[in-house]
């Protein structure tokens, strides 16, 4: 079975690699063997991954496109098949955060929609219809406990950490049920569609913070970078060829208390 978790011969593209998840996710990837493309709006960040990647014996290769632009991934999409021929894996982890608040300006809102709900609803549109006509290929959408259960306020009395905005549990909610819809959609033609809800990431929070949240994880403590990357490649690698449709929480246990 060791065999069928390589990502060898996989060529996966990687959005919003830059970030919170994304940097622990790309050196995942790579060091599974993918050819990995990233991409995210600021590409001159994503070639300094890289470059990184790359002196380390990987093959990783920055891309720039829009989420929230259709031509941008439609020409993203035109990009990648000319170099490197059909995709095998997507993954889904670009995110726009522009409403710091429940107070945040309805132009905030949109914006968060236009990248976050309609942006990924064109990934699948456009890069899943793509792995229909080969008959093979896996999404993976990475989503948030915030997307499967409402807001702890708790955990954030007495520290400085603001508000929690609602734009993020909408979209993050809504990823859970579009990861459905297109895994019906494509399953026929032998393509994969599940999501991945990470629990709260480490990010030198307050410490009073840190402390809440790891009482109320089974676990004991935050995510770190390497905790989502095994879940990733299993579900992107050969080792998960009858899983689809699935929403499986990384979050050492914290949905589950």
């Amino acid at each position: 079975m060791l065999p069928s978790f390589s990502l060898k011969d996989h060529t996966i593209l990687l959005t919003g690699a830059a970030g919170l998840f994304g940097r622990g996710l790309t050196a995942s990837l790579a060091e599974a063997g993918a050819t990995l493309i990233i991409a995210s709006r600021n590409a001159d960040k994503l070639q300094v991954v890289a470059d990184e990647e790359t002196a380390r014996g990987h093959k990783v290769f920055a891309e720039g496109f829009d989420q929230g632009d259709e031509a941008s991934i439609i020409a993203l999409k035109a990009r990648l098949e000319e170099r490197f021929g059909p995709l095998h894996g997507l993954v889904n982890n670009s995110v726009l955060r522009p409403m710091k608040g429940a107070q945040g300006t309805v132009e905030q809102w949109e914006d968060s929609m236009r990248v976050n709900a309609t942006g990924l609803m064109l990934m699948h549109r456009h890069f899943g219809s793509a792995m229909a006509e080969v008959g093979r290929g896996s999404i993976v959408n990475i989503g948030s406990i915030q997307g499967m259960i409402g807001p702890s306020y708790e955990l954030y009395a007495g520290t400085n950490m603001g508000d929690m905005p609602p734009d993020y549990f909408f979209h993050k909610g809504g990823m859970l049920n579009l990861t459905r819809f297109y895994a019906a959609l494509y399953g026929p033609k032998n393509v994969r569609v599940n999501c991945l809800s990470p629990g709260g990431f480490f990010n030198n929070q307050p410490e009073l913070f840190v402390q809440r949240f790891s009482e109320h994880t089974m676990l004991g403590r935050m995510a770190d970078e390497n905790d989502l990357g095994g879940a990733l490649i299993f579900l992107l690698s050969n080792a998960s060829v009858y899983i689809t449709g699935v929403n499986l929480p990384v979050d050492g246990g914290y949905t589950a208390k």
